[in-house]
Protein backbone atom coordinates (compact mmCIF):
# COMPACT_ATOMS: atom_id res chain seq x y z
CA UNK A 1 0.00 0.00 0.00
CA UNK A 2 2.86 2.26 0.82
CA UNK A 3 4.39 2.38 -2.77
CA UNK A 4 0.88 2.30 -4.27
CA UNK A 5 0.51 5.58 -2.33
CA UNK A 6 4.01 6.75 -4.03
CA UNK A 7 5.94 6.26 -0.53
CA UNK A 8 8.68 3.41 -0.56
CA UNK A 9 10.81 1.97 2.10
CA UNK A 10 14.24 4.32 2.32
CA UNK A 11 17.17 2.17 2.15
CA UNK A 12 19.72 3.06 4.83
CA UNK A 13 23.16 2.04 2.39
CA UNK A 14 21.97 5.62 0.05
CA UNK A 15 22.20 7.65 2.86
CA UNK A 16 25.53 9.44 3.53
CA UNK A 17 27.20 7.23 6.58
CA UNK A 18 26.45 9.57 9.66
CA UNK A 19 29.78 11.06 11.61
CA UNK A 20 29.81 12.70 14.57
CA UNK A 21 32.21 16.11 14.47
CA UNK A 22 33.69 16.78 17.92
CA UNK A 23 35.96 19.58 16.80
CA UNK A 24 33.86 21.57 18.45
CA UNK A 25 33.57 20.27 21.70
CA UNK A 26 35.83 20.99 25.17
CA UNK A 27 37.23 16.81 24.82
CA UNK A 28 37.59 17.53 21.24
CA UNK A 29 41.71 16.78 20.20
CA UNK A 30 42.45 19.92 18.35
CA UNK A 31 40.65 21.61 22.26
CA UNK A 32 42.89 20.04 24.04
CA UNK A 33 45.62 19.99 21.75
CA UNK A 34 45.26 23.56 22.70
CA UNK A 35 44.52 23.31 26.65
CA UNK A 36 47.55 21.72 27.12
CA UNK A 37 50.32 22.86 24.41
CA UNK A 38 52.89 20.37 23.00
CA UNK A 39 53.57 18.12 26.20
CA UNK A 40 49.47 16.71 25.62
CA UNK A 41 50.59 14.11 23.56
CA UNK A 42 52.76 13.01 26.84
CA UNK A 43 49.74 13.26 29.04
CA UNK A 44 47.87 11.40 26.76
CA UNK A 45 50.36 8.42 26.65
CA UNK A 46 50.72 8.23 30.34
CA UNK A 47 46.92 8.33 30.70
CA UNK A 48 46.69 5.18 28.90
CA UNK A 49 49.37 3.69 30.34
CA UNK A 50 48.07 2.88 33.36
CA UNK A 51 45.27 1.06 31.88
CA UNK A 52 47.90 -0.79 30.32
CA UNK A 53 49.69 -1.44 33.61
CA UNK A 54 46.23 -2.90 34.84
CA UNK A 55 45.77 -5.39 32.33
CA UNK A 56 49.40 -6.70 32.14
CA UNK A 57 49.11 -6.89 36.37
CA UNK A 58 45.71 -8.87 36.06
CA UNK A 59 47.48 -10.65 33.37
CA UNK A 60 50.60 -12.01 34.90
CA UNK A 61 50.03 -11.35 38.77
CA UNK A 62 47.79 -14.57 38.99
CA UNK A 63 50.47 -16.73 37.96
CA UNK A 64 52.59 -17.26 41.83
CA UNK A 65 48.81 -17.69 42.91
CA UNK A 66 48.66 -21.21 40.83
CA UNK A 67 49.54 -23.65 43.13
CA UNK A 68 47.13 -21.97 46.08
CA UNK A 69 44.18 -22.45 43.67
CA UNK A 70 45.08 -25.54 42.17
CA UNK A 71 44.67 -27.04 45.74
CA UNK A 72 41.88 -24.68 47.16
CA UNK A 73 39.96 -25.93 43.96
CA UNK A 74 41.61 -29.25 43.53
CA UNK A 75 43.03 -28.85 39.93
CA UNK A 76 45.20 -30.57 37.94
CA UNK A 77 47.80 -28.97 35.58
CA UNK A 78 45.57 -29.12 32.49
CA UNK A 79 42.98 -26.72 33.90
CA UNK A 80 45.05 -24.99 36.37
CA UNK A 81 46.61 -23.60 32.99
CA UNK A 82 43.47 -21.80 31.85
CA UNK A 83 43.53 -19.51 34.69
CA UNK A 84 45.99 -17.73 32.49
CA UNK A 85 45.58 -19.26 29.18
CA UNK A 86 41.89 -18.62 29.37
CA UNK A 87 42.71 -14.89 30.07
CA UNK A 88 44.84 -14.54 27.30
CA UNK A 89 42.26 -16.36 24.92
CA UNK A 90 39.91 -13.29 25.92
CA UNK A 91 42.76 -10.70 25.43
CA UNK A 92 43.40 -12.18 21.96
CA UNK A 93 39.92 -12.46 20.66
CA UNK A 94 38.73 -8.69 22.08
CA UNK A 95 41.90 -7.00 20.59
CA UNK A 96 40.86 -6.79 16.61
CA UNK A 97 37.77 -5.01 18.15
CA UNK A 98 40.27 -2.12 19.15
CA UNK A 99 40.24 -0.09 15.44
CA UNK A 100 36.57 -0.78 15.33
CA UNK A 101 35.85 0.41 18.93
CA UNK A 102 38.19 3.16 18.16
CA UNK A 103 36.43 4.67 14.84
CA UNK A 104 33.13 4.60 16.33
CA UNK A 105 32.94 5.27 20.48
CA UNK A 106 36.51 7.42 20.20
CA UNK A 107 39.48 6.91 22.72
CA UNK A 108 37.83 8.33 25.28
CA UNK A 109 34.79 6.26 25.42
CA UNK A 110 36.40 3.14 24.53
CA UNK A 111 39.24 3.51 27.36
CA UNK A 112 36.69 4.34 30.10
CA UNK A 113 35.09 1.24 29.42
CA UNK A 114 37.55 -1.32 28.98
CA UNK A 115 39.20 0.07 32.16
CA UNK A 116 35.73 -0.30 34.07
CA UNK A 117 34.93 -4.27 32.99
CA UNK A 118 38.70 -4.72 34.07
CA UNK A 119 37.88 -2.99 37.41
CA UNK A 120 34.85 -5.40 37.73
CA UNK A 121 36.24 -8.49 36.58
CA UNK A 122 39.31 -7.98 39.42
CA UNK A 123 37.09 -7.48 42.21
CA UNK A 124 33.97 -9.84 41.40
CA UNK A 125 37.02 -12.42 40.76
CA UNK A 126 38.16 -11.61 44.14
CA UNK A 127 34.82 -12.27 45.91
CA UNK A 128 34.37 -15.92 43.95
CA UNK A 129 33.45 -18.62 45.84
CA UNK A 130 33.92 -21.08 42.64
CA UNK A 131 35.95 -21.76 40.14
CA UNK A 132 33.61 -21.11 36.95
CA UNK A 133 32.82 -17.32 38.61
CA UNK A 134 36.90 -16.93 38.65
CA UNK A 135 37.37 -17.94 35.33
CA UNK A 136 34.38 -15.80 34.04
CA UNK A 137 35.70 -13.00 35.51
CA UNK A 138 39.35 -13.70 34.12
CA UNK A 139 37.66 -13.81 31.12
CA UNK A 140 36.12 -10.57 31.15
CA UNK A 141 39.79 -9.45 32.60
CA UNK A 142 41.28 -10.41 29.07
CA UNK A 143 38.46 -9.34 27.21
CA UNK A 144 39.23 -5.42 28.45
CA UNK A 145 43.11 -6.04 27.87
CA UNK A 146 42.95 -6.91 24.78
CA UNK A 147 41.09 -3.41 23.90
CA UNK A 148 43.58 -1.32 26.42
CA UNK A 149 46.84 -3.00 25.99
CA UNK A 150 47.17 -1.88 21.50
CA UNK A 151 46.01 1.69 21.74
CA UNK A 152 49.45 3.23 23.81
CA UNK A 153 51.09 1.78 20.95
CA UNK A 154 48.63 3.73 18.63
CA UNK A 155 48.78 6.65 20.30
CA UNK A 156 52.82 6.41 19.78
CA UNK A 157 52.95 5.99 15.94
CA UNK A 158 50.36 8.37 15.00
CA UNK A 159 51.26 11.46 17.36
CA UNK A 160 55.02 11.12 17.76
CA UNK A 161 57.58 11.90 15.11
CA UNK A 162 59.56 9.05 13.81
CA UNK A 163 63.01 9.93 15.48
CA UNK A 164 61.07 10.54 19.04
CA UNK A 165 59.23 6.99 18.58
CA UNK A 166 62.01 5.12 20.21
CA UNK A 167 62.16 7.40 23.55
CA UNK A 168 57.74 7.14 23.86
CA UNK A 169 57.49 3.81 23.22
CA UNK A 170 61.21 3.20 26.01
CA UNK A 171 59.29 5.51 28.31
CA UNK A 172 55.92 3.19 27.88
CA UNK A 173 57.63 0.46 28.25
CA UNK A 174 59.51 1.27 31.09
CA UNK A 175 56.23 1.79 33.16
CA UNK A 176 54.80 -0.97 31.81
CA UNK A 177 57.17 -3.39 33.07
CA UNK A 178 57.00 -2.41 36.65
CA UNK A 179 53.45 -4.63 36.45
CA UNK A 180 55.08 -7.32 35.88
CA UNK A 181 58.19 -6.62 38.13
CA UNK A 182 56.27 -5.63 41.16
CA UNK A 183 53.58 -8.56 40.49
CA UNK A 184 55.34 -11.87 41.19
CA UNK A 185 56.68 -10.12 44.64
CA UNK A 186 53.52 -8.43 45.80
CA UNK A 187 51.81 -11.51 44.63
CA UNK A 188 53.69 -13.91 46.77
CA UNK A 189 53.84 -12.12 49.55
CA UNK A 190 49.62 -11.62 49.60
CA UNK A 191 49.04 -15.14 48.24
CA UNK A 192 51.09 -16.24 51.45
CA UNK A 193 49.58 -13.78 54.29
CA UNK A 194 45.72 -13.95 53.24
CA UNK A 195 45.48 -16.08 50.31
CA UNK A 196 44.67 -16.09 46.57
CA UNK A 197 41.80 -14.03 46.61
CA UNK A 198 44.11 -10.99 47.41
CA UNK A 199 45.67 -11.23 44.04
CA UNK A 200 43.04 -10.38 41.99
CA UNK A 201 42.37 -6.81 44.03
CA UNK A 202 46.09 -5.68 43.01
CA UNK A 203 45.05 -4.32 39.57
CA UNK A 204 42.10 -2.20 40.96
CA UNK A 205 43.90 1.16 42.64
CA UNK A 206 45.26 1.82 39.14
CA UNK A 207 42.06 1.31 37.60
CA UNK A 208 40.60 3.95 40.10
CA UNK A 209 43.49 6.37 39.05
CA UNK A 210 42.99 5.87 35.65
CA UNK A 211 39.31 6.41 35.37
CA UNK A 212 39.45 10.43 36.54
CA UNK A 213 42.68 10.47 34.39
CA UNK A 214 40.95 9.45 31.18
CA UNK A 215 37.64 11.46 31.81
CA UNK A 216 40.02 15.04 31.72
CA UNK A 217 42.80 14.27 29.28
CA UNK A 218 41.62 11.59 26.56
CA UNK A 219 39.37 12.90 23.63
CA UNK A 220 36.13 12.09 21.60
CA UNK A 221 37.63 11.86 18.94
CA UNK A 222 38.65 8.27 16.78
CA UNK A 223 42.68 8.37 15.70
CA UNK A 224 43.62 11.13 13.85
CA UNK A 225 41.54 13.82 15.11
CA UNK A 226 39.05 11.62 13.01
CA UNK A 227 34.88 12.17 13.74
CA UNK A 228 33.06 9.17 14.59
CA UNK A 229 31.76 7.20 12.26
CA UNK A 230 28.58 6.19 14.73
CA UNK A 231 27.52 3.69 11.10
CA UNK A 232 30.86 1.55 11.42
CA UNK A 233 29.56 -1.73 11.09
CA UNK A 234 31.40 -4.82 12.87
CA UNK A 235 32.11 -7.40 10.81
CA UNK A 236 30.32 -9.88 13.47
CA UNK A 237 30.73 -13.05 11.07
CA UNK A 238 34.27 -12.13 10.68
CA UNK A 239 34.54 -12.03 14.58
CA UNK A 240 32.44 -15.08 15.05
CA UNK A 241 35.07 -16.90 12.90
CA UNK A 242 38.18 -15.66 14.58
CA UNK A 243 36.11 -16.81 17.95
CA UNK A 244 36.22 -20.33 16.71
CA UNK A 245 39.55 -20.76 15.27
CA UNK A 246 41.02 -19.27 18.92
CA UNK A 247 38.92 -21.36 21.01
CA UNK A 248 39.16 -24.38 19.29
CA UNK A 249 43.27 -23.72 18.92
CA UNK A 250 43.68 -23.42 21.98
CA UNK A 251 41.25 -26.11 23.22
CA UNK A 252 42.83 -28.35 20.49
CA UNK A 253 46.53 -27.51 22.39
CA UNK A 254 45.55 -28.51 25.63
CA UNK A 255 43.92 -31.84 24.74
CA UNK A 256 47.07 -32.72 22.94
CA UNK A 257 47.97 -35.56 26.08
CA UNK A 258 47.04 -38.76 27.05
CA UNK A 259 43.81 -40.60 26.09
CA UNK A 260 42.05 -37.18 24.90
CA UNK A 261 44.71 -36.75 22.04
CA UNK A 262 42.65 -37.69 19.46
CA UNK A 263 40.36 -35.19 20.90
CA UNK A 264 43.12 -32.44 20.37
CA UNK A 265 44.47 -33.11 17.05
CA UNK A 266 40.62 -33.11 15.53
CA UNK A 267 39.81 -30.04 17.30
CA UNK A 268 43.00 -28.35 15.81
CA UNK A 269 41.87 -29.76 12.05
CA UNK A 270 38.95 -27.88 12.91
CA UNK A 271 40.54 -25.01 13.59
CA UNK A 272 42.81 -24.81 10.46
CA UNK A 273 39.54 -25.41 8.85
CA UNK A 274 38.08 -22.45 10.26
CA UNK A 275 40.98 -20.31 10.00
CA UNK A 276 40.80 -20.78 5.87
CA UNK A 277 37.22 -19.72 5.99
CA UNK A 278 38.25 -16.66 7.83
CA UNK A 279 40.94 -15.79 5.26
CA UNK A 280 38.24 -16.25 2.92
CA UNK A 281 35.86 -14.04 4.55
CA UNK A 282 38.45 -10.97 5.17
CA UNK A 283 39.29 -10.94 1.73
CA UNK A 284 35.63 -10.53 0.14
CA UNK A 285 34.62 -8.12 2.99
CA UNK A 286 34.19 -4.54 2.48
CA UNK A 287 34.87 -3.86 5.85
CA UNK A 288 37.01 -6.48 7.04
CA UNK A 289 37.91 -7.22 10.95
CA UNK A 290 41.53 -7.74 10.12
CA UNK A 291 43.32 -6.32 7.11
CA UNK A 292 44.92 -9.18 5.98
CA UNK A 293 46.43 -6.84 2.99
CA UNK A 294 49.04 -5.46 6.05
CA UNK A 295 51.02 -9.02 5.07
CA UNK A 296 52.16 -7.67 1.94
CA UNK A 297 54.69 -5.73 3.36
CA UNK A 298 57.75 -7.73 4.19
CA UNK A 299 58.27 -6.35 7.90
CA UNK A 300 55.04 -6.94 9.16
CA UNK A 301 55.44 -10.47 8.03
CA UNK A 302 58.72 -11.16 9.77
CA UNK A 303 57.39 -8.93 12.65
CA UNK A 304 54.47 -11.10 12.86
CA UNK A 305 56.47 -14.71 13.06
CA UNK A 306 58.76 -12.79 15.94
CA UNK A 307 55.93 -11.80 17.54
CA UNK A 308 53.75 -14.63 17.72
CA UNK A 309 56.34 -17.12 18.47
CA UNK A 310 58.10 -14.10 21.32
CA UNK A 311 54.50 -14.33 22.49
CA UNK A 312 54.64 -18.50 23.19
CA UNK A 313 58.04 -18.39 24.76
CA UNK A 314 57.46 -15.12 27.16
CA UNK A 315 53.99 -15.58 28.12
CA UNK A 316 54.90 -19.55 28.53
CA UNK A 317 57.87 -19.31 31.11
CA UNK A 318 56.36 -16.08 32.86
CA UNK A 319 53.89 -18.90 33.37
CA UNK A 320 56.66 -21.97 33.85
CA UNK A 321 59.00 -19.95 36.64
CA UNK A 322 56.83 -19.34 39.29
CA UNK A 323 55.43 -23.05 38.98
CA UNK A 324 58.57 -24.24 38.90
CA UNK A 325 60.11 -22.58 41.78
CA UNK A 326 57.10 -23.23 44.05
CA UNK A 327 56.90 -26.99 42.68
CA UNK A 328 60.62 -27.87 42.12
CA UNK A 329 62.70 -26.31 44.21
CA UNK A 330 60.16 -26.47 47.04
CA UNK A 331 60.48 -22.30 47.53
CA UNK A 332 57.73 -20.47 49.51
CA UNK A 333 55.72 -17.53 47.00
CA UNK A 334 57.29 -15.07 48.50
CA UNK A 335 60.83 -16.04 47.98
CA UNK A 336 59.55 -16.93 44.47
CA UNK A 337 58.21 -13.37 43.77
CA UNK A 338 61.38 -11.58 45.26
CA UNK A 339 63.77 -13.72 43.33
CA UNK A 340 61.80 -12.04 40.16
CA UNK A 341 62.17 -8.83 41.45
CA UNK A 342 65.61 -7.93 40.70
CA UNK A 343 65.30 -8.93 37.02
CA UNK A 344 62.16 -6.61 36.94
CA UNK A 345 63.81 -3.81 37.99
CA UNK A 346 66.63 -4.19 35.52
CA UNK A 347 63.84 -4.41 32.97
CA UNK A 348 63.02 -1.46 33.89
CA UNK A 349 65.59 0.60 33.46
CA UNK A 350 66.93 -1.51 29.83
CA UNK A 351 63.70 -0.37 28.21
CA UNK A 352 64.09 3.04 28.51
CA UNK A 353 68.05 3.29 27.73
CA UNK A 354 67.07 1.01 24.85
CA UNK A 355 64.58 3.12 23.12
CA UNK A 356 66.30 5.95 23.63
CA UNK A 357 69.60 4.99 21.89
CA UNK A 358 68.92 2.80 19.07
CA UNK A 359 68.70 3.87 15.53
CA UNK A 360 66.01 2.83 13.67
CA UNK A 361 68.61 1.32 10.97
CA UNK A 362 69.98 -0.91 14.36
CA UNK A 363 66.39 -2.19 16.20
CA UNK A 364 66.83 -5.82 13.90
CA UNK A 365 70.37 -6.27 15.68
CA UNK A 366 68.87 -5.44 18.41
CA UNK A 367 66.03 -7.26 18.43
CA UNK A 368 68.03 -10.82 17.36
CA UNK A 369 70.27 -9.89 20.11
CA UNK A 370 67.39 -10.01 22.83
CA UNK A 371 66.43 -13.24 21.90
CA UNK A 372 69.58 -14.67 21.93
CA UNK A 373 69.69 -13.72 25.83
CA UNK A 374 65.92 -14.93 26.75
CA UNK A 375 66.90 -18.08 24.70
CA UNK A 376 70.32 -17.93 26.55
CA UNK A 377 68.34 -17.56 29.85
CA UNK A 378 66.35 -20.84 29.50
CA UNK A 379 68.70 -23.50 28.75
CA UNK A 380 71.22 -21.57 31.75
CA UNK A 381 68.14 -22.23 34.10
CA UNK A 382 68.08 -26.18 33.27
CA UNK A 383 71.46 -26.48 35.45
CA UNK A 384 69.16 -25.27 38.77
CA UNK A 385 68.64 -27.38 41.00
CA UNK A 386 67.28 -27.56 44.59
CA UNK A 387 70.77 -27.02 46.04
CA UNK A 388 71.69 -23.97 43.57
CA UNK A 389 71.83 -20.54 44.89
CA UNK A 390 68.87 -18.46 45.01
CA UNK A 391 71.09 -15.20 43.62
CA UNK A 392 72.00 -17.54 40.66
CA UNK A 393 68.47 -18.15 39.98
CA UNK A 394 67.66 -14.63 40.28
CA UNK A 395 70.84 -13.91 38.14
CA UNK A 396 69.54 -15.99 34.79
CA UNK A 397 65.90 -14.31 35.21
CA UNK A 398 67.54 -11.06 35.04
CA UNK A 399 69.51 -12.45 31.86
CA UNK A 400 66.20 -12.94 30.23
CA UNK A 401 64.64 -9.99 31.08
CA UNK A 402 67.70 -7.97 29.49
CA UNK A 403 67.01 -9.48 26.23
CA UNK A 404 63.72 -8.50 26.81
CA UNK A 405 63.85 -4.97 27.57
CA UNK A 406 66.23 -5.27 24.11
CA UNK A 407 62.99 -6.22 22.10
CA UNK A 408 59.92 -4.44 23.71
CA UNK A 409 60.74 -0.80 22.15
CA UNK A 410 62.01 -1.93 19.10
CA UNK A 411 59.68 -4.77 17.70
CA UNK A 412 56.60 -2.98 16.76
CA UNK A 413 58.12 0.04 15.94
CA UNK A 414 60.46 -2.05 12.94
CA UNK A 415 57.29 -4.35 12.28
CA UNK A 416 54.88 -1.11 11.31
CA UNK A 417 58.09 0.63 9.69
CA UNK A 418 56.45 -0.12 6.40
CA UNK A 419 52.89 0.03 7.03
CA UNK A 420 50.49 3.26 5.69
CA UNK A 421 49.59 5.60 8.61
CA UNK A 422 46.24 4.89 7.75
CA UNK A 423 46.04 1.11 8.78
CA UNK A 424 48.66 1.37 11.95
CA UNK A 425 45.13 1.39 14.32
CA UNK A 426 44.85 -2.12 12.16
CA UNK A 427 48.36 -3.18 12.28
CA UNK A 428 48.95 -2.35 15.79
CA UNK A 429 46.20 -4.67 16.76
CA UNK A 430 47.18 -7.32 14.77
CA UNK A 431 50.36 -7.89 15.77
CA UNK A 432 49.50 -7.50 19.36
CA UNK A 433 47.19 -10.00 18.38
CA UNK A 434 48.94 -12.46 17.05
CA UNK A 435 51.88 -11.55 19.79
CA UNK A 436 49.01 -12.59 22.57
CA UNK A 437 47.77 -15.54 20.51
CA UNK A 438 51.33 -16.86 20.64
CA UNK A 439 51.48 -16.36 24.45
CA UNK A 440 48.03 -18.25 25.23
CA UNK A 441 49.01 -20.90 22.45
CA UNK A 442 52.62 -21.19 24.65
CA UNK A 443 50.58 -21.14 28.05
CA UNK A 444 48.47 -24.14 26.71
CA UNK A 445 51.63 -26.16 25.16
CA UNK A 446 53.79 -25.58 28.49
CA UNK A 447 50.80 -26.88 30.83
CA UNK A 448 50.70 -30.12 28.76
CA UNK A 449 54.29 -30.45 27.99
CA UNK A 450 55.17 -30.40 31.96
CA UNK A 451 52.26 -32.37 32.61
CA UNK A 452 53.14 -35.09 29.60
CA UNK A 453 56.66 -35.23 31.41
CA UNK A 454 55.38 -35.06 34.97
CA UNK A 455 53.37 -37.91 34.12
CA UNK A 456 56.09 -39.96 32.53
CA UNK A 457 58.85 -39.49 34.58
CA UNK A 458 57.26 -39.48 38.24
CA UNK A 459 57.49 -37.58 40.58
CA UNK A 460 60.96 -38.57 41.65
CA UNK A 461 62.30 -37.23 38.76
CA UNK A 462 60.12 -34.06 38.80
CA UNK A 463 62.85 -31.28 38.18
CA UNK A 464 63.56 -33.20 35.07
CA UNK A 465 60.51 -32.32 33.76
CA UNK A 466 60.64 -28.80 34.11
CA UNK A 467 64.16 -28.72 32.90
CA UNK A 468 62.87 -30.58 29.53
CA UNK A 469 60.09 -27.82 29.19
CA UNK A 470 62.47 -24.42 29.57
CA UNK A 471 64.70 -26.59 26.35
CA UNK A 472 61.53 -26.40 24.57
CA UNK A 473 61.22 -22.55 25.38
CA UNK A 474 64.47 -22.08 24.02
CA UNK A 475 64.30 -24.48 20.80
CA UNK A 476 61.12 -21.90 20.01
CA UNK A 477 62.85 -18.88 21.11
CA UNK A 478 65.47 -19.72 18.73
CA UNK A 479 63.46 -20.11 15.71
CA UNK A 480 62.19 -16.45 16.27
CA UNK A 481 65.54 -15.18 15.67
CA UNK A 482 65.43 -16.83 11.99
CA UNK A 483 61.94 -14.55 11.38
CA UNK A 484 63.65 -11.66 13.49
CA UNK A 485 66.60 -11.36 10.36
CA UNK A 486 64.74 -10.78 7.81
CA UNK A 487 63.37 -7.26 9.26
CA UNK A 488 64.20 -4.87 6.80
CA UNK A 489 65.44 -1.51 8.83
CA UNK A 490 66.31 2.28 7.34
CA UNK A 491 66.55 5.72 8.57
CA UNK A 492 64.06 7.65 9.93
CA UNK A 493 62.71 10.45 8.50
CA UNK A 494 62.38 13.80 10.03
CA UNK A 495 58.82 14.10 9.99
CA UNK A 496 55.85 13.73 12.28
CA UNK A 497 53.11 10.85 11.10
CA UNK A 498 49.76 12.34 10.70
CA UNK A 499 48.31 12.55 14.44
Amino acid sequence: MRRACGYARPNPRSFPRRVTAPTHTPFSLAALQARYGPRYRWYALLTVMLGTMASIMASTIVNVAVPDMSRFFALGQERAQWLSSGFMAAMTLSMPLTPWLLERHGYRRTYLGAVVLLLAGSVVGGLANSYALVMAMRVAEGLAAGVLQPIPAIIVLRAFAPHEQGRAMGLFGAAVVLAPALGPSIGGVLVEWWGWRSIFFVAAPFCVLALPLAWKLLPHSAPGGRALDTEAELDLAGLMLAAVVILLLLNGLAQLHGATAWVGVAMLAVAGAALWVFVRHQRRHARPLMRLDLFAHRNFRAGSVVSFIYGAALFGSTYLLPVFMQEALRLPPSTAGAVLLPSGIVLALTIPLVGRWTPPEGRRAVIVAGLGLIAASFVLTMLIGPGTALIALAALAVLGRVGLGFILPSLNLAALADVPPALVAQGTSLINLLRQLGGAAGISLVGVLLQWRLDALGPSDALRAYHETLAALAAVTALAMVAAWRLRTRRAEAHELPR
